[in-house]
């Protein structure tokens, strides 16, 4: 068995890197790990009172997306990896938990006005968490910076949802380019 391939996901909240993330699972079988699944029960459990309570919640949801990705890139596991990154504090963790594995990346992207929509159309979600605080985010992620690539080795793609097939693409090729 080769080295196990690892498809980053990220991008500011908004721009489809949940549903891209999993359907990337489906395309290759491969588990899915988010952010926000590990975020929603801690949620559930603890509370977050505020947003300094949730960014909290929120730092404790990757250290444990970093050790389960260590965990099954060990076992030579490929997999997705989906969350919104923080470039310059998160790249440490995941150079550890992937130094034996190939990485690809995609940066979701969207128009911002399109991005800001989604953001406030999640807020009267019943399926969306009411911890994710969107009402919040809306304000607080507008005109928001650091979309950004994240510096991790391995293929870059920028995913805008416009060029989606193409995007599908290349990952087919690098995947499979891979895997022979």
């Amino acid at each position: 068995m080769g080295e196990p391939l690892i498809i980053v996901v990220t991008g500011l909240p908004g721009t489809g890197k949940t549903t891209f993330a999993r359907a990337l699972g489906k395309r290759y079988r491969v588990p899915v790990l988010c952010k926000d699944a590990i975020k929603e029960p801690l949620l559930d459990v603890l509370g977050a009172a505020d947003a300094a309570a949730s960014r909290r919640l929120s730092d404790a949801s990757f250290a444990a997306l970093f050790a389960m990705a260590r965990e099954l890139a060990g076992v030579r596991q490929s997999m997705v990896l989906e969350g919104n990154f923080r470039p310059g504090e998160h790249e440490p963790p995941l150079r550890t938990a992937l130094a034996s594995a190939a990485i690809a990346q995609v940066l979701c992207t969207a128009d911002e006005l399109e991005r800001l929509a989604r953001l406030s159309k999640r807020d009267s979600d019943p399926a969306r968490h009411p911890g994710h605080r969107d009402r919040e985010q809306v304000n607080a992620f507008a005109n928001a910076t650091g979309n950004t690539f994240l510096d991790l080795p391995g293929e870059r793609l920028l995913s805008s949802g416009r060029n989606g097939q193409e995007v599908l693409a290349a990952l087919d090729d690098w995947w499979t380019s891979r895997t022979l």
